[in-house]
């Protein structure tokens, strides 16, 4: 069995039957691709796989649509290729095999691009949304997609209208990676209005589908592709979702896969935020407002942390240390011994307290004695 033969089969049944197909996929795992086409073309299949592909199993244009991929620069990715991204889909693998709906690895990726697809989803998140977005949503992924580019992890979004273009956008300012998965075919220009970035995409990254050219876009085709988004991605990030927005969609795959969900809080006024907040409510993302944030719920464990700004505002000393404070000169030095005279704290407490001081950088040691490091005064907070 070559290559050849196997890419060819696969392309045939990528057709064949409409995706997830669970019967078919069973098939293909137990007596491998080659005979699996096979057997549906002679119509010899158990009856759950006929019914899965006997409406177009007269279709073979197989070597046609591997054709078609090559003159747009594409390809055909396959399980048994290098470039399979193994670990991101086991996911999908596991999911199946415990009942979960988002479940089921595709049969085959087509895959417009240069880039490896298994070397792009190494490291991955997903930013999606509502195609109805605010200008704030919209802004938001847009720096998401700049800042997550920008640290070289690839931005995975849907190429629609509102977060996803925004995401990818800015992915592709920062000169960064990014992966758009579509619910059609990767030759076919959907939306129409971003075929000029669907082009961009496939320059600087990959756009990415199972269905097979010419494939047209159908509202069920939208949420078979979402568990791919999910897939693909160490995480996802809902920056904008409506109460019934395809982007809750995406969460629940996300969730179900195990992988990290995101949420982006909004004006609690906002609808387009809405379901941003019932994700956030009930415990089933992490609220998330900046990019670091992303990575650190997402990447390495004990490595990509936040870093966080040290606070150096300790607010006023107490009780004795106000005292021993206010006792300092601003411009001279004094000894411990006058410090206390002063501030009527005993010697031996203000000797432990002065270092006190110069730590919470209060306090400075000169030739003359301690002298306060700088003015403050805290009016009516003591």
């Amino acid at each position: 069995m070559t290559t050849d033969e196997v890419r060819l089969a696969r392309a045939y049944l990528s057709r064949v039957a409409e995706p997830p197909a669970a019967a078919l996929a069973a098939l293909v795992a137990e007596v491998g691709p080659v005979r699996a086409a096979r057997m549906v073309r002679a119509g010899e299949v158990p009856s759950a796989v006929d019914s899965q592909t006997s409406a177009r199993r007269a279709v073979d244009r197989a070597e046609q649509d591997l054709a078609t991929m090559a003159a747009l620069g594409g390809r055909l990715v396959v399980p048994e290729d290098d470039d399979w991204p193994r670990w991101p889909l086991n996911a999908l693998a596991v999911a199946a095999a415990n009942g979960l709906r988002c479940g089921l690895e595709p049969l085959a990726l087509w895959v417009r691009g240069g880039h490896s697809l298994a070397a792009l989803t190494e490291r991955a998140v997903a930013v999606v949304g509502s195609r109805a977005a605010s200008g704030y949503g919209q802004h938001v992924a847009g720096e998401f997609g700049f800042g997550l580019a920008e640290a070289g992890v690839t931005v995975v979004s849907g190429a629609a209208y509102g977060i996803d273009g925004a995401a990818h956008r800015g992915a592709i300012t920062a000169g960064g990676l990014t992966i758009a998965v579509l619910a059609c075919g990767v030759d076919v220009a959907y939306p129409a209005g971003h075929r000029a970035l669907l082009d961009r995409i496939a320059r600087q990254g990959l756009v990415v589908s199972e269905y097979p050219p010419a494939h047209t876009p159908a509202r069920h085709r939208f949420l078979t592709r979402n568990r791919l988004i999910a897939a693909l991605a160490e995480g996802t990030v809902v920056v904008e979702a409506g109460q019934r927005s395809g982007a809750k969609n995406t969460a629940a795959s996300t969730v179900a896969l195990g992988r990290v969900l995101m949420a982006v809080p909004g004006p609690i006024t906002s609808v387009s935020s809405s379901g941003c907040h019932e994700l956030l409510r009930w415990g089933n993302a992490l609220p998330v407002t900046s990019v670091p944030e992303i990575i650190e719920s997402t990447g390495r464990l004990g490595v990509d942390l936040v870093e966080t700004t040290r606070n150096t505002d300790t607010g006023p000393p107490q009780g004795d240390a106000m005292r021993v404070f206010e006792a300092l000169g601003l411009s001279s030095g004094h000894s411990p011994e006058s410090i206390s005279v002063e501030s009527g704290v005993e010697l031996p407490r203000v000797r432990a307290l002065l270092p006190q001081l110069e730590l919470a950088g209060l306090a400075t040691r000169v030739e003359s004695g301690w002298k306060r490091s700088q003015e403050m005064s805290w009016r009516g907070d003591t």
